[in-house]
């Protein structure tokens, strides 16, 4: 059996995670649109969820793909939740800029 970690390795597989999960942090960190920041939280997810993936098959142990499994459920669920969130604020501000949020308080 050819395990496709032989091929590859592991090192690319970090390598990449750790590049995705800096463009969301830069992408949470310096877009002001509400959008583009729940976007960027779902790539630092995903990079999460790629190196789950990649150590679960490199130690050859079902046990992180599994955790990814039920991760991307939260995630769906999280994102469900957060776009409800932002056209509740569209509608009632008319823009979903983050700057604008901080008039919501009570």
């Amino acid at each position: 059996m050819n395990n496709i970690l032989n091929e590859i390795g592991i090192e690319n597989y970090i390598f990449l995670s750790v590049l995705l999960f800096c463009i969301g942090v830069f992408g949470v960190l310096y877009r002001r649109n509400a959008i583009i920041v729940f976007m960027s939280i779902e790539i630092m997810l995903n990079a999460v969820n790629l190196l789950f993936v990649a150590f679960s098959t490199y130690h050859q142990d079902a046990e992180g793909q599994v955790f990814v499994f039920f991760s991307m459920a939260v995630a769906a669920a999280e994102v469900a939740v957060g776009l409800a969130i932002l056209v509740s604020v569209y509608r009632n501000l008319g823009s979903i800029d983050i700057d604008n949020l901080k008039n919501l308080k009570g």
